[in-house]
């Protein structure tokens, strides 16, 4: 489970605002990868069905596409302008090279604008893609509007997918939702980071699968060089 500062239900006590912000800050900043986006949006959403104040649906889907969007925004805007420099620093807790590899693999393999959409649900990789899409230099326009298709289908479709939860909990007639948060956490938790297992998996079988041919190849080399 996630650390108490990052649990989700502690994130939400800052508000709307907080939220937005932690939206913005996932989305666009590279210190932000480490952010619970999904399971975040998610139990936004259950705690808009039980009435919470100041959290209600249609401020979410509002609210957190627009956020998601300008955080994303920003985020190409950094790449832009930095450019490759911003990618040119050692490993270490917070910036992994492997992140930006797996971002630019995305986007050769789906292709700019499908990978710019893919990629709001794919944690991590959508901290990095955007960044990646800036040093590349997709256009500004081709970038924000696949930007803005994935703000709205993300920022949009979580919440409102934890509200409809939240309400068939409150129709059940259980008015005590508190007991359905850490499950409903583990479970959102779970299935975003299965993308990203596939993902390493992937990586990993096809980083063996280059390794045995190098070999292979190197093999082929040494035997058809002429002996001294």
């Amino acid at each position: 489970m996630l650390p108490g500062f990052l649990d989700p239900k502690t994130l939400l006590s800052l508000g709307l605002i907080g939220l937005l912000l932690i939206v913005f800050a996932e989305t666009g900043l590279l210190v932000g990868f480490f952010l619970p986006g999904d399971s975040l949006l998610f139990l936004a959403g259950v705690f808009a069905a039980s009435g919470q104040e100041g959290l209600a649906l249609w401020m979410l889907l509002v609210g957190v596409p627009i956020a998601a969007f300008l955080g994303a925004q920003t985020g190409w805007w950094i790449g832009h302008k930095a450019g490759p420099r911003i990618f040119e620093r050692p490993d270490s807790k917070l910036f992994k090279t492997s992140n930006v590899e797996r971002a630019q693999a995305n986007l050769d393999k789906f292709g700019e604008g499908k990978a710019i959409v893919l990629a709001r649900f794919l944690p991590i990789v959508r901290t990095f893609l955007n960044p990646v899409a800036g040093v590349l230099g997709v256009p500004p326009r081709k970038f924000a509007f696949f930007n803005a298709v994935g703000a709205v289908l993300w920022g949009a479709g979580v919440p409102l997918i934890g509200y409809l939860v939240g309400k068939a909990i409150n129709d059940a007639g259980d008015i005590s939702i508190d007991k359905y948060i850490l499950p409903l956490t583990g479970v959102i938790v779970v299935l975003s980071l299965i993308p990203v297992v596939l993902e390493f998996r992937k990586a990993r079988k096809e980083g063996r699968e280059k390794a045995v041919i190098s070999e292979a190849a190197a093999e082929l080399q040494r035997e058809d060089s002429p002996l001294d």
